[in-house]
């Protein structure tokens, strides 16, 4: 018996879901890619008809936050105006997409391929999700996915289910990829509508003709300039709608990533504006953390504001992931070191996750600090 709630789906712009400030409200950039003016819409949307703030997803999608039964439709006519919206339910829950920002035209054009043979797919979970990416080595491996179009070490597409460590060659992607989908289904990979690719692969069950391995990942990008643009990160991956504002008035194509980060593409300088992390070194990337309480009604404890007076404490080294709940949300896998939030302090957990058996129990933010603040304190 878990004290959280699972959802098993994700919320859309049209199926936003429930939280303790009100609606949150995703929206999926089509392609992975944002226009100056797409942009600037969800930041006015943002600001008339939310609380103004905007997350980033894990997913890298957008959320909005704060918005009213009353003020939802608003926004949605508001943002279909600039084509972010789909025309239905169904077809916006199948679009489950991550791309890979450092991308040429091909991959744009896979991309399109991909989103239109999504509404061929079988029914699937809410977060049976597809990663394209298809840049010259993989940078999306830590993204949720269950099936991840790469490259072998020749150049060759390859379709990988997760979990495993080859890919099946790729001749026509869109065919491809319903018949892998097809495949999870019939192999037994959904129970009670839930269900990953990664835990049927656990199960021993394995596509045929999967013997091709893809070139070997990259690191997660840090802030800073790269050959597509510059990379620019936000605290916990939260902004302000007047942060957005201000990064689509620079002119640029905008592409949300994984990492809560956002590209500004073709860009040669970093920006200078107030909330956004350019510094590769700054403390606060040393920290995931959730929500918490209260804007999540399912958080037992801060988490934020306890993850920016813990930041500047961690060496260089460290990194640590602080949770509202034992769910695990914004972290769902093992982190090297994780405090829970239980209501009672927090619980510390070393190599799990959220949910894992801890190590030390009951934990108060002050000890916490006082421990990290020790002389000689040894790594949390």
């Amino acid at each position: 018996m878990t004290a959280w709630e699972i959802k098993g789906w994700c919320p859309g712009a049209l199926r936003p879901m429930q939280s303790g400030d009100g609606l949150v409200v995703r929206i999926r950039p089509p392609l992975g890619r944002l226009t100056p003016a797409q942009a600037q819409a969800i930041a006015q949307a943002a600001e008339t008809h939310g609380n103004g703030i905007i997350d980033l997803s894990a997913r890298a999608n957008l959320q909005l936050r704060g918005v009213t039964e009353t003020s939802h439709p608003y926004l949605i006519e508001d943002l279909r105006a600039q084509d972010l919206i789909d025309p239905d339910i169904e077809t916006e829950t199948l679009r489950n997409l991550i791309v890979t920002p450092f991308r040429d035209a091909e991959t744009t054009h896979l991309a399109a391929t991909l989103t239109a043979a999504l509404a061929r797919m079988p029914t699937l979970p809410g977060k049976f999700g597809f990663a394209l990416d298809t840049g010259p080595r993989p940078v999306l491996t830590q993204a949720s996915a269950d099936i991840r179009i790469e490259r072998a070490g020749d150049g060759r597409l390859i379709l990988r289910p997760v979990g495993h460590t080859l890919g099946q060659p790729v001749t026509d992607l869109a065919a491809d990829a319903i018949a892998m989908a097809n495949w999870f289904v019939a192999s037994g990979g959904i129970t009670n509508g839930r269900g990953r690719m990664a835990a049927l692969i656990a199960r021993g069950i394995t596509p045929l003709n999967c013997t091709l391995a893809p070139t070997d990942p990259l690191p997660t990008p840090s802030p800073g300039l790269h050959p597509d643009g510059a990379l620019v990160a936000l605290a916990f991956g939260q902004m302000r709608a007047e942060t957005l504002h201000q990064l689509a008035a620079l002119g640029h194509e905008i592409r949300p990533t994984p990492w809560r980060m956002l590209l500004l593409v073709g860009a040669t300088a970093l920006p200078v504006i107030p909330g956004l992390i350019t510094d590769a070194s700054d403390p606060i990337l040393r920290v995931t953390a959730c929500t918490g309480a209260p804007a999540c009604p399912q958080a037992l404890g801060d988490t934020r504001n306890l993850a920016r007076q813990v930041a500047p404490q961690l060496s260089a080294t460290q990194s640590l992931h602080i949770s509202g709940c034992a769910k695990g949300c914004a972290h769902p896998t093992a982190a090297k070191t994780t405090l829970t939030a239980t209501g009672q302090g927090y619980d510390l957990i070393r190599n799990g996750t959220a949910h894992d058996t801890p190590s030390l129990t009951g934990l108060s933010p002050q000890a916490i600090l006082d421990h990290l603040k020790a002389p000689n304190a040894p790594q949390l």
